[in-house]
């Protein structure tokens, strides 16, 4: 880069709530670079090239926007790529590292996602959805709900949320079962799970809860197969990835009544398109991604990645002013 091309400039991507900037302290970068948030989403490459085209920095927020090898050799001016969260696998880390750009990362916590899925599950069971938008149409009681507890509450996947699911769900009195490929007893033993086969999982639980890494090994992992082994009054939580589970299958298992319902905060598509079955089906409880969408986890999020280009900007330029030049 070189004078002529003017100040540094920051774009911060899909602030859906524009509220990004009021999630940290940015003023340290006021007269250091130019920032510029944008609240909508692209999908299409092109049109997300031509828009990340004058900037040296992207502030993405998890994985709503993926910067593929395809868009970043497109991004001749592109420095730094900051990400929240510990990890983002929807960047190409190999091709940023080729065209020396930078990646950061902020901490992150688990303590959002695993609050959100327990508040799911209890909507869901008790039907507290539906119950409200009876209740605010004039109306007064239409359903019976469940109780959790003496129910078994199946897990895929014991890492760090999968865990704490699982000792929520003991508190609850809810016997829990788990599975994932590399699980092992010893793990499952440690949080107080019963190791089973995936077969078992999907046939025994009341609730499956889905805890896993998107990866080729869990892409699809739950299909047509797995939900047909569920019982007819059991439930479907996933607030880890969407194409982790056979979308297709599910609005088809869940059209035909073959269980009780599913409550997903993550979807194959993000933003979820308008005109999707998940948004009419009456046993489905849906919410928009925000299982890490939390004031403390946003100031973390934000706060870190202020941090983050601060650094990159005192090694990278020469002096803190609006005219900055980078080598």
């Amino acid at each position: 880069m070189n004078a002529n091309e003017g100040p540094i400039k920051l774009a911060i991507l899909d602030d859906y709530q524009n509220i990004a900037l009021k999630m940290a302290d940015w003023s340290p970068l006021r007269d250091r670079v130019s920032i510029e948030v944008f609240s909508d989403h692209i999908s299409d490459p092109d049109r997300l090239v031509d828009r990340l085209l004058p900037f040296d920095i992207v502030c993405v927020m998890r994985e709503r926007t993926p910067l593929s090898r395809q868009i970043i050799e497109r991004l001749p001016r592109l420095k730094l790529i900051s990400s929240t969260g510990s990890r983002n696998t929807s960047i190409d880390g190999g091709a940023a590292k080729e065209h020396g750009i930078i990646v950061n990362n902020t901490k992150g916590s688990s303590t959002a996602p695993i609050e959100l899925t327990w508040a799911l599950i209890l909507a869901g069971v008790r039907n507290v959805a539906s119950e409200n938008a009876l209740l605010r149409a004039g109306g007064w009681q239409q359903s019976v709900g469940e109780e959790i507890k003496g129910k078994t509450l199946g897990i895929l996947g014991l890492g760090n949320i999968g865990s704490e699911v699982a000792r929520i769900g003991r508190a609850f009195g809810m016997e829990t079962i788990a599975w994932s490929e590399r699980l092992t007893k010893e793990r499952a033993d440690e949080v107080g799970a019963r190791l089973v086969s995936k077969d078992e999982l999907f046939r025994d639980a009341d609730i499956v809860s889905i805890h896993l890494v998107l990866a080729d090994a869990t892409r699809g992992l739950v299909g047509a197969r797995e939900l047909s082994q569920m019982k007819p009054t059991a439930w479907l939580i996933n607030t880890s990835r969407g194409p982790i589970v056979d979308e297709h299958a599910l609005v088809t298992a869940l059209s035909g009544r073959k269980l009780a319902g599913a409550a997903i905060d993550v979807f194959d598509i993000e933003p979820l398109p308008t005109k999707h079955s998940f948004r009419v089906l009456d046993n489905v409880l849906a919410t928009p991604h925000i299982g890490y969408v939390s004031r403390s986890e946003y100031e973390v999020f934000y706060g870190e990645t202020v941090e983050g280009v601060i650094a990159w900007l005192d090694g990278r330029a020469s002096q803190p002013s609006t005219n900055v030049t980078v080598p």
